[in-house]
């Protein structure tokens, strides 16, 4: 009689050990680690900002009420300095100049980037290249770039009246001139920080979705009407956001008086700034210098709330 084998079982393969979780007091640990690190490097920028920034206008604040000359204890005297610079004579003119700079700057160097970033856009060639041209003036340093501007705008050998005189027209006394010497001014800085904004604009176009552009053709739009419809709707938070930097820079406009005109002729290129320079490094009135610094800060700074309260830029950020 034949016996049977008995079938032997088959053993079970061993699944992969599952680990066991860390413990939450090590992953904690690690977290802490991690936000340590992260504020030790936030730590450098912080005292920088506190170093060159903050203390600067806190004491400027302070100093605003003081008088003050370097090597000496400083004087507490209330609002006197603020009296004495709004008698001052200058004071009117500098902030109707920068008022005037600041009106200007918006009519002639606002809408010329965004024209410049729609046509740069529309390019199909040699884009690159244009990008770079645009960009270039912005790698000058300012100083330089108001000095080539001065020798530009010489009444006698300047290459501006070098040309009127060649197509036979009346030449100019630009920044000798006081009715044309803000305008000079205006068009030096819209040249020099075209290139930036043409690029900020530039990028906030390429991010418009095509497939807008493409409904409102197939809808019979035309260039303005795809502009108007189409690209500034999409743009807006760009073209408000710009306009409030472009308002407070040209508000604080310095070196271009400074190197080309001097706040002349007839002080009529006197700015805050330039009066606030005059009073520090010319008059070694720093009590008045910080009192017209506070003066302009409280005006920029309620000015910025203004109007972001009213286009509602802060909530759409």
């Amino acid at each position: 009689m034949t016996e049977t084998a008995t079938p032997r079982p088959v053993e079970a393969v061993p699944a992969h050990p599952v680990q066991a979780p860390p413990p939450a007091g090590g992953r904690g640990r690690r977290r802490l680690a991690e936000q340590a690190r992260a504020y030790a490097f936030l730590l450098g920028g912080l005292l920088c900002f506190a170093l060159f920034s903050w203390y600067p206008a806190i004491r400027a604040v302070v100093i605003a009420f003081q008088r003050y000359t370097p090597g000496s204890a400083p004087e507490w005297v209330g609002a006197a300095n603020f009296t004495r610079v709004l008698h001052d004579p200058e004071f009117a003119a500098a902030w109707r100049n920068t008022l005037a700079f600041t009106l200007l700057a918006l009519l002639i160097g606002f809408a010329v980037p965004f024209a410049l970033a729609l046509v740069l856009n529309e390019l199909r060639h040699a884009r690159a290249f244009f990008r770079v041209v645009v960009y270039l003036p912005v790698m000058i340093p300012p100083v330089v770039s108001a000095l080539l501007w001065k020798w530009f705008y010489d009444p006698g050998a300047g290459l501006a009246n070098e040309a009127l005189r060649f197509a036979h027209l009346p030449t100019s006394n630009w920044t000798n001139g006081a009715d044309t010497a803000l305008v000079s001014l205006v068009l030096v800085t819209t040249w020099a920080n075209l290139g930036g904004t043409v690029l900020i604009y530039l990028a906030a176009l390429q991010s418009i979705p095509g497939e807008l552009y493409e409904a409102a053709e197939l809808d019979g739009a035309g260039l303005r009407q795809r502009i108007r419809h189409v690209t500034i709707p999409q743009t807006r938070f760009v073209i408000l956001m710009l306009m409030l930097l472009q308002i407070i820079a040209t508000m604080q406009v310095f070196t271009e008086p400074f190197v080309i005109t001097g706040g002349g002729p007839q002080d009529a290129t006197v700015t805050v700034l330039y009066l606030i320079y005059k009073y520090a490094f010319l008059y070694n009135d720093f009590g008045g210098a910080c009192a017209l610094s506070v003066m302009l800060l409280a005006l920029l700074a309620g000015f910025s709330a203004l109007y972001l309260r009213l286009t509602g830029s802060g909530e759409d950020a």
